[in-house]
């Protein structure tokens, strides 16, 4: 998995250090993770929209879950 190294405001960091505190995650890797894998589906379904597709969103259903039907 590509590595990316990022600098946040100092209240983003206090709010992930504090969700690994009360163990709604493992660390702060896996909270960076899945926060910002919620933001970019969050933002694909909500934000501006392209006449063009992101590469590699096509294949991963419409919310990037396979259980997931796209009409």
């Amino acid at each position: 998995m590509p590595k990316v190294e990022i600098t946040i405001p100092e209240h983003l960091e206090m709010q992930i250090t504090q969700l690994v505190e009360q163990g709604e995650f493992l660390n702060r890797e896996e909270a960076i993770e899945d926060l910002l894998s919620t933001g970019l589906k969050a933002y694909k379904t909500s934000g501006p929209m392209d006449d063009e597709e992101e590469p590699g969103f096509e294949d991963d259903g419409m919310m990037g879950h396979d259980d997931e039907y796209v009409f």
